[in-house]
């Protein structure tokens, strides 16, 4: 047996929506260290040019494809693009997502009183960013019949965390679609078309610096020291921690694994309180 071959992603044509975040960055330089071939789907070239400086060794390649998870049409062009370059997409990564304050119920801000608008944005980014892309990029996996989805989760999809309604709504949504693409695609396409998914716990990133740490000290804030409290390793995720277990779920190596939600999370999910 192989193993290098059995872990590999040479030559794979890889597509990351959210390629610009913290974590999609960190999955993006795993990727191309692997030799993957990554686009990352950017609505600002300012932020794709900044990751792509970090993934310029190699020894992958990688690109930006501008486009928005919620713009179909523009994912079609992306997907023009990178198979132009590259050839077909065989592996979509939907890493988008968002959370914003005027969608969480806390402190002055009634459950009652979260603005409509407030919660659509951010379920529309979460969980239609997370559809649409897999219907684009999905319906030339199943024309060939094979190919990779991973989406992204949260520990919100499984434990109740406070505050945060819309974005727990849309990662429980994430997940149910996950097994349910998982079904779909090879049922009705082709057993090589698999779908998993990650749940991240509790990583430090721009969605949840704030309400994490405290920006002067850099202190934890009540809600961060309770995330420690329960916990087992004790720490923040790092990106870097997402990295192993994206290269196993796109890899070879998987091959008999679809429709599972892999947590990411030093113990989170496993830890009851006691």
């Amino acid at each position: 047996m192989d193993l290098t071959e059995l872990f590999s992603l040479k030559n794979r044509s890889i597509l990351i929506t959210g390629g610009t975040g913290v974590l999609g960055a960190a999955m993006a330089e795993g990727l191309v260290a692997a030799g993957a071939n990554v686009a990352l789907l950017a609505r600002s070239s300012a932020k794709a040019e900044g990751v792509l400086a970090r993934l310029a060794g190699g020894p992958g390649k990688a690109m930006a494809a501008p486009g928005d998870v919620l713009d179909r049409p523009s994912l079609e062009r992306a997907a023009e693009s990178v198979a132009a370059a590259w050839g077909p997409v065989d592996t979509l990564i939907n890493c988008a997502g968002v959370n914003k304050p005027e969608a969480m119920a806390y402190k002055e801000r009634k459950f009652f009183d979260v603005a409509p608008e407030a919660l659509r944005d951010v379920i529309d980014v979460n969980l239609m960013g997370t559809i649409l892309p897999s219907q684009v990029f999905g319906r030339g996996m199943a024309e060939r019949g094979e190919g990779v989805i991973l989406n992204v989760s949260s520990m919100s999809a499984y434990k109740s965390l406070t505050r945060v309604v819309a974005y727990s709504a849309s990662k429980a949504g994430v997940t149910n679609f996950t097994h349910w693409l998982a079904v779909h695609m090879a049922q009705n396409y082709s057993p090589r078309i698999r779908v998993n998914a990650i749940a991240p716990g509790f990583f430090l990133t721009d969605l949840n610096r704030d309400l994490l740490t405290i920006p002067a000290t850099g202190e934890l804030t009540e809600r961060g020291q309770l995330i420690m409290q329960h916990t087992p390793q004790a720490r923040f995720g790092v990106p870097e921690d997402l990295i192993g277990t994206t290269l196993w779920l796109l890899s070879p190596a998987s091959a008999f694994v679809t429709g599972i939600v892999v947590p990411v999370d030093g113990g989170f999910m496993a830890y009851a309180g006691v």
